[in-house]
């Protein structure tokens, strides 16, 4: 457990941005952590990196979360109970699940990040949110180096939301969560966004976890950027939820808007569809744009900076109020 001095952070970032850490330290385990806690409480955390925005060099003690393992807690003949680490890679944990017939997880396939992650902004996909699966959360109190256990009620999930993004931000550090996951009579969600169209192409009438997993990951293929290829963190916006008054008031204007029902009173709108008519889509200005395919993705072609990405967010913010009366919530972390 070694501390590091000048270390970049461009790979430790989906967005490719390169900021300096002025000091670096890589966890493997819990202990370690709880040991580092003892001395260093003002740390800046780290894990997939997928879900932030860095605009400056980070001043404080960096903490790249590594903490690997998955275990079967028990399992009966339909269901099964697994707690995993915050450091294994999400992507790779729902491919593992996929392969073991573990239902439940199939359509948040290919989403960035670390397992870690997951629970703090409610991660979802294609009609399924990861709140469904879990069971509980595991964390370190950072101030007494305590772990603790938060049921899936305290956990307080929302709409990409959480209590760890909001009365809890920045006390505890996820260690591990555990999840609740099928075996046999698997729910299979196919309805939502093109499944089901891509299911018919391949003529797959009876799909597995593999074929909708399969299914997911060739539309995701289709319309996001590799993080590897082009530097992004995915949907950089939420999909504004409106009234359904506001929503009839821009049907008459927009006939074609595409919608979600949420409820009797409320309507999601895609958040890309807004940013697509309001002339962004594809749009690059120098080291950075809107994605080509997905308008709902900000990116980094090589050398941008994370405050011209930032500025770029502004401005599409600021246009989906004046033309829809909207306001478009980031759902990336900035941090500044």
């Amino acid at each position: 457990m070694k501390i590091q001095e000048n270390i970049s952070l461009k790979k430790y970032n989906t967005f490719n941005i390169d900021v300096n850490a002025k000091r670096f330290i890589s966890i493997n385990s819990v202990y370690e952590l709880q040991q580092l806690l003892k001395t260093e409480k003002d740390i800046f955390l780290i894990s997939g990196g997928s879900n932030m925005l860095l605009t400056n060099d980070i001043k404080k003690l960096v903490v790249h979360l590594d903490i690997k393992g998955i275990s079967i807690d028990r399992e009966n003949h339909d269901d099964v109970y697994l707690t995993v680490n915050a450091g294994e890679n999400w992507h790779e944990f729902v491919l593992w699940c996929v392969s073991q017939n573990y239902g439940g997880l199939e359509n948040l396939s290919l989403i960035p990040g670390n397992v870690g992650t997951c629970p703090i902004q409610n991660i979802g996909a294609y009609g399924v949110e990861v709140k469904d699966t879990i069971t509980r959360v595991e964390a370190i109190d950072i101030e007494t180096g305590k772990l603790i256990e938060f049921s899936n009620a305290e956990c307080n999930f929302g709409y990409r939301n959480s209590i760890f993004k909001n009365e809890v931000k920045g006390k505890y550090i996820l260690t591990s969560v555990s999840f609740l996951l099928t075996k046999k009579e698997h729910q299979l969600n196919t309805s939502y966004g093109a499944i089901e169209t891509e299911l018919t192409s391949k003529n797959i009438k009876t799909p597995t976890l593999k074929d909708i997993s399969d299914a997911i990951i060739s539309i995701r293929k289709s319309k996001l950027p590799d993080p590897k290829e082009i530097g992004n963190s995915g949907s950089f916006f939420k999909n504004p939820v409106i009234s359904k008054k506001h929503f009839d008031k821009l049907k008459e204007k927009f006939p074609k808007i595409p919608s979600y029902t949420i409820s009797e009173t409320e309507i999601k709108v895609p958040a890309g569809w807004l940013i697509e008519q309001s002339g962004f889509k594809g749009k690059r200005f120098g080291e950075f744009g809107v994605h080509e395919k997905q308008a709902l993705v900000l990116v980094n072609y090589g050398n941008a900076n994370g405050k011209e990405i930032f500025e770029l967010a502004e401005k599409i913010q600021k246009k989906i109020k004046q033309n829809f009366e909207i306001d478009l919530e980031i759902e990336v972390n900035i941090i500044n």
